[in-house]
């Protein structure tokens, strides 16, 4: 009996491994391959992304042409900062659970800007947010 307690042990730890390293970590490419390469400028932009839903999300970064400029994974109460975005008039996308949403808005990016977004989601409030496919989210 006494053998066997380290091999339980071990099988929990490994197990409880297995189950926290299936959820990606902020600033994941969670779909790498589904885009284009990141599209980095040599500019002085800053842009921090805030998710205050009780899931993660993916955000999606394009420019004012709808052209991709960069995803990232971002996990629940959490945020990410891109940098290095061109100077343009930008949209954020993001993929929730279960639905594709596109801000309404676009954010004008000029050289040395910050700018702060917050992710937050009411399906009982009219938001700034509309339903986009998935094929429009993952458009290169």
């Amino acid at each position: 009996m006494r053998n066997l307690r380290p091999f339980i042990f071990t099988i929990s730890f490994l197990l409880s491994i297995g189950l926290f390293g299936q959820r990606g970590q902020t600033g994941d490419k969670t779909f790498a391959d589904k885009y284009p390469p990141d599209v980095i400028s040599p500019t002085n932009t800053y842009l921090e992304v805030e998710n205050t839903v009780d899931h993660d999300i993916i955000v999606c970064i394009r420019d004012q042409n709808k052209k991709y400029l960069n995803h990232v994974y971002i996990r629940n109460n959490d945020k990410y900062i891109f940098t290095g975005l061109p100077i343009s008039r930008i949209f954020v996308q993001y993929k929730s659970k279960e639905f594709f949403f596109e801000d309404k808005s676009f954010t004008v990016i000029n050289f040395g800007e910050r700018h702060n977004f917050s992710f937050f989601f009411d399906a009982s409030k009219e938001g700034n947010f509309i339903i986009i496919s998935e094929k429009e989210f993952f458009k290169p």
